[in-house]
């Protein structure tokens, strides 16, 4: 499981990597183009801060938070070898999701974002998508299917 988990990931990395060339070379010269008006663009930005445009200018800031939590959730894949399709879910798109924007930030001191939606002002990209559902996913299963917030009885004999 733990190579399924790690070669999702890079997949997933590799994905957003494709897709942010293919915005790079196509969208960056026109800027924007209106796939559903009222309702969905793409967008071109070159965001220099956290997901969704938080605390710009803080590039090695993120870089080094983002290496922590991907070294840490592989650590976690692999040492505590968890069988849950739920949490290997979870893993694969923050790990892969964090990639795909670490690349970024390394190589270019930004991240290419290029998906905007009406209903949800910062513009966004697919490894910001996979970051926010992988860690939905995560709380998910701490909260459901582990004990991790269950108090632990201490009982005397």
């Amino acid at each position: 499981m733990i190579y399924i988990v790690f070669g999702l990931s890079l997949l997933v990395a590799l994905i957003d990597y494709i897709i942010k060339i293919l915005v790079m070379n196509n969208l960056k010269p026109i800027g924007s183009l209106t796939v559903i008006p009222g309702l969905f663009s793409l967008t071109y930005v070159e965001n220099k801060g956290a997901a969704f445009g938080m605390l710009s200018n803080a590039r090695w800031v993120f870089i080094l938070f983002t290496i922590i939590v991907i070294i840490a959730l592989c650590y976690v894949v692999i040492k505590k070898k968890i069988d849950s399709k739920l949490f290997n879910a979870a893993a694969v798109l923050i790990i892969g999701g964090g990639i795909g924007n670490l690349i970024d930030r390394i190589f270019y001191g930004y991240v290419v974002d290029y998906l905007s939606v009406s209903f949800f002002p910062p513009v966004c990209n697919f490894a910001d998508y996979c970051v926010t559902v992988g860690a939905g996913l995560m709380v998910i299963y701490l909260i459901f299917f582990t004990d991790i917030f269950e108090k632990k009885d201490k009982k005397n004999g």
